[in-house]
């Protein structure tokens, strides 16, 4: 992608050429100024009028009435075992269900940051921060990270999640490490699901150095609202277990909640098309060669929360979740129709292309390569 001599256009519609402030939660995607192909912008403008025309961007309260009361109903019990409860087994499998809530809860902040579920912006963000306080995550440096993701997937220059310090995503990138990250990347395939056990963790720890570091929206709540997390929930733990206990269930709580989370967002990019800093590619295949979909299941969808349709989120992230189904039937035919390569695979298959990819992308290491 070329960084120099471009201009930034509304995801939702790739002909408006004004770019709303980032604090929106809009995303926006930058394309050069010179190369717009009009043929192409023309695809994905008919592909949205086909979505359009089915309603699928239209707001779905009942749904995420729904689905936030019920997320919040399941955190309610869960707090109430560990209220009730000291027998040290069942603390430890409640731990593992508070992780898949609280997973649970960050894919509708993730919603929320997309305007999925509030035609008002204040909503959504008011939301985020809500959320932002039940997971200890912040929102601004979410918010422009994720910005930056959506403009340009698995771009290794402008893409955050394509550039991380201990996984490389090309042989290139491999090659650049140095030190204990080296190592690391070395041998990135059998370290990826123990390292996944401190992605939430990590963060945390990502938000709050963002904190430290940036100019955020709300400079006192912000930082209020992870200080607030952290005393309540380490207060709860500790007047509620026993040290011993609360350590336990610190440890499988977040372990488990890292996994989810990281596995949830692993498919979505991981061993697809990479993009080079200095490639061109129209909006349209950008989104679509660069994600990967994982077949629609119940469960599936849950776990996942609904990235699991990652292309028609790409191409339409404020859509609301429960629609993204429906999408990928138009945009799955659509994309035949133009001879554009869609890429669906099971659970298991998208696991497998993961870590053959990062075998393969860390092989100069192994071979000895400098």
């Amino acid at each position: 992608m070329t960084i120099q001599d471009q201009t930034s256009l509304n995801v939702e519609n790739p002909i408006d050429k004004s770019a709303p402030p980032l604090d929106n939660n809009v995303l926006t995607v930058s394309r050069p100024r010179k190369q717009v192909d009009r043929q192409r912008i023309d695809e994905y403008a008919e592909l949205k009028r086909l979505v359009k025309q089915r309603g699928l961007l239209d707001k779905q309260r009942g749904y995420y009435t729904y689905k936030i009361l019920s997320t919040a109903g399941l955190l309610a019990l869960s707090l109430t075992v560990l209220a009730l409860v000291d027998t040290l087994w069942v603390q430890l499998i409640n731990a593992g269900f508070l992780a898949i809530i609280f997973a649970q809860t960050g894919f509708i902040g993730h919603d929320a940051a997309h305007r999925q579920i509030f035609s008002s912006a204040r909503k959504n963000e008011l939301t985020g921060l809500i959320i932002g306080f039940v997971l200890a995550l912040d929102r601004s440096w979410w918010v422009d990270k994720h910005n930056r993701h959506h403009n340009n997937p698995n771009n290794v220059a402008l893409d955050p999640d394509a550039d991380l310090p201990i996984l490389a995503f090309t042989k290139d990138q491999a090659l650049k490490k140095r030190g204990i990250y080296r190592f690391i990347v070395k041998y990135q395939a059998p370290f990826f699901y123990p390292m996944l056990l401190f992605e939430g963790l990590g963060l945390r720890l990502a938000g709050i150095v963002y904190l430290l570091s940036h100019k955020i929206k709300y400079p006192v709540l912000e930082p209020m609202l992870i200080v607030g997390h952290f005393v309540v929930y380490f207060g709860l733990l500790f007047s509620l277990l026993s040290t011993g206990h609360a350590v336990l269930f610190f440890i499988v709580h977040q372990a488990v909640f890292g996994l989810i989370v990281g596995s949830a967002f692993a498919p979505n990019h991981k061993g697809m098309l990479v993009v080079e800093e200095d490639e061109e590619m129209d909006f349209f295949r950008r989104q679509v060669l660069t994600s990967r979909n994982m077949r629609a299941h119940p469960i599936t969808d849950f776990w996942f929360g609904g990235l699991n349709y990652q292309i028609e989120h790409h191409l339409f992230p404020n859509m609301p979740r429960n629609n993204l189904k429906e999408a990928q039937k138009i945009t799955k035919a659509f994309c035949s129709d133009h001879s554009i390569p869609y890429h669906e695979t099971g659970v298991v298959q998208s696991q497998i292309e993961i870590l053959q990819s990062l075998h393969e992308e860390s092989s100069p290491l192994r071979a000895g390569k400098t």
